[in-house]
Formats: structure tokens, sequence, C-alpha cells
């Protein structure tokens, strides 16, 4: 490959981390509406790219559950499937307290300090109100405290649930005008440290009240939500 090759790659390389990224954020934070159609050529002109980068940046949205291709060959932004979230709860719910009891059981010295990092980065993101920041430094802390309960099962289901979840846990910071309470980030350090301690109790109990927390929080956010938009004249 001679360096006119290169650098072509390397600027398609560029182009279609830029698209996916930016779509990415805008899916996660709801600029872009589930439902919302998804137009190659309009991305292409958005972008000033071709429709290469913009097709490989869109496969990789719809491996992540982001986009679907429907029947008729149209894009969209995938749908939030409002009526499978208690069964998603329910698994989003078990995770948080397996791969939380885990890791009071199996960790190792270094899970710790991992832990810790993402733990600081979340506080950071919350401190600066960056939504999206929140979203992905909260997704990986808890990956981080499955990844230390030593079964990759448990790590690969609950990095999927997390993943699938991230416009609903837009919806979570959303209810709370996106500050969230100190006592949530306290919610973490409490579970870290019920993990150090090895107190395999503690960390589960700790683990499900801050599922339930969540969950109780997103369920009364869409249920008054709901009932707002119901009020709307037609």
């Amino acid at each position: 490959m001679d360096e006119t090759e290169k650098l072509q790659t390397h600027r398609r390389g560029s182009g279609v981390s830029t698209v996916y990224e930016t779509l990415r954020n805008e899916i996660i934070e709801l600029k872009l509406p589930p439902g919302s159609p998804i137009d190659e050529q309009q991305l292409s002109d958005r972008f000033a790219l071709s429709r290469t980068p913009i097709r490989e940046a869109l496969v990789r949205l719809a491996a992540e559950g982001l986009i679907t291709t429907l029947t008729n060959r149209a894009t969209i932004v995938s749908n939030i499937d409002f009526l499978g979230l208690p069964e998603f709860f329910d698994a989003l719910t078990l995770m948080y307290r397996v791969t939380t009891r885990l890791a009071a059981a199996n960790h190792a010295e270094g899970d710790i300090a991992a832990i810790l990092v993402q733990q600081k980065a979340f506080e950071a993101a919350v401190e600066n109100r960056d939504v999206l920041g929140m979203i992905s430094t909260n997704r990986d802390f808890h990956i981080a405290i499955a990844q230390a309960g030593r079964n990759r099962y448990y790590v690969e289901l609950f990095t999927r649930l997390l993943d699938e979840g991230r416009r609903i846990l837009r919806l979570y910071y959303s209810s709370f005008n996106d500050v969230l309470p100190r006592q949530y980030v306290g919610e973490h350090e409490e579970m870290i440290q019920a993990i150090i301690n090895r107190d395999v109790t503690l960390a589960d109990s700790l683990a499900s009240a801050h599922a339930h927390q969540i969950v109780g929080q997103i369920r009364s956010y869409i249920t008054a939500d709901s009932r707002q938009n119901a009020t709307l004249a037609l």
C-alpha cells in the first residue's frame, strides 16, 4: 500500500468514527427519536463523505441495536420496547446483584483499582452534568465490577443489557434534569466498600437497592411523561 492509499484509508477510518460517534450520541441523547428515518444520502451530504464510510458506521450502529433495517430496506432509529421493559428491568436487576455478589467473593487487588478508576470518571461526569459521560462511565463501572466477579458469561450478558439500556438510562438522568443527586453517587461508593470487605450479603443488598432505585425512578418518569402527553390537545 502506497502513501496515497494509506492516507485514504486513514481518512475513511476517521470518517467512519466521526459518523458513528455522532449518530450514536444523538440516538442515545434521543435527539434522533426512535423511529426516525436514517437516509444514507442525507448523511453523506451532512458529513461530506462518500456512502462507503456512512454504511460502515451504520453497520456498527446496527450491531449495537441502535438502528434497524425494515423489510422494505428503509433504515430507522430502533424503537424502544416499552412493553418489554418489565423483563428488561428484571434481567438488569438480577445482573446488578449477581455481578456485585461475585465481585465481593472473587475480586483480586487489581480489580479494586480498576473499579475506582471508573467511579472517579463517573463522579467527574456527574459533576460536569455530562449525560453521555454519565451513561458511559456508569456502564464501565458496572462492567468493571462484573469482570471482578470472574464469570465471563455474566460479563457478556451484563454488557449487552447495559448497552441496550443506554436510551432508557437517558430517561433516568432526564428525570433529575441531568443533575444526579449526590446520594446516588454514594450508592456506588457503598457497593465498592462492600466488595473490598468481601461482604457478599451486603454487596447483594446494596446492588439490589441500587437497581430498584433506578428502575423505580425510570418507571415514575415514564408514567408522568405519559400522563402529561395524554393531556395534550389533538
